[in-house]
């Protein structure tokens, strides 16, 4: 009797902690207010051990990267380095990723979609140097910077804010289409 009453406690101890780690693997975009655009990332896989064999997956990703970060409407330029299980994903079009500090100007804490499983969300921390009064863009194929009030008219003019879920810019009064249907003056998405 005693050993199945103990039985049963330990397999509800399990489930509990089993059940509390899973919840806790989750997060809440809606507690990531920030939003960064990664522009470009360098990555090297590492193992924690020697891998005996060809097959041995990477335990983690590091590398470095540039992009845009977006706090209270503004626009800021940052680098950072990493060290993710994952890695980290550039930002694809206009997309951006959700964010918080975990140390103010020091620590970023971002979240990405879980190789595999994009209806999950990974956290990765960008330890960043922030770059005030710029901002990343693509001109002629080439990664530049311009000062980041020349960002925040564009986001103005169309209408972009990924902070307020805005993340398609629409054509300003009088502007045409190219011949893509998109934005010809596009500081974001003229890269690679």
């Amino acid at each position: 009797m005693r050993f199945n009453l103990l039985s049963g406690l330990i397999a509800i101890a399990l489930c509990f902690a089993i059940q509390t780690r899973a919840h806790a693997a989750r997060h809440d975009a809606d507690g990531y207010p920030l939003r960064v655009h990664i522009m470009k990332i360098t990555a090297q896989p590492r193992n924690s051990r020697n891998g005996k064999h060809l097959s041995d997956s990477p335990d983690y990703v590091d590398g470095m990267g540039v992009g845009d970060l977006f706090e209270n409407g503004q626009p800021q330029a940052l680098q950072f380095s990493y060290s993710c299980i994952d890695g980290l994903k550039s930002s694809s079009g206009y997309g951006t990723f959700p964010a918080r500090w975990k140390k103010k100007d020091k620590t970023l804490e971002i979240l990405q979609p879980e190789t595999g499983k994009p209806e999950n969300l990974e956290s990765c921390d960008l330890h960043t140097e922030l770059m005030p009064g710029t901002a990343f863009y693509w001109k002629s194929g080439l990664l530049s910077q311009e000062p980041a009030t020349v960002l925040k008219a564009w986001m103005v003019k169309h209408q972009y804010d990924p902070e307020k879920d805005r993340n398609d810019p629409v054509l300003a009064a009088g502007e045409t289409p190219g011949p893509d249907g998109e934005i010809t003056e596009d500081p974001q998405l003229a890269g690679p």
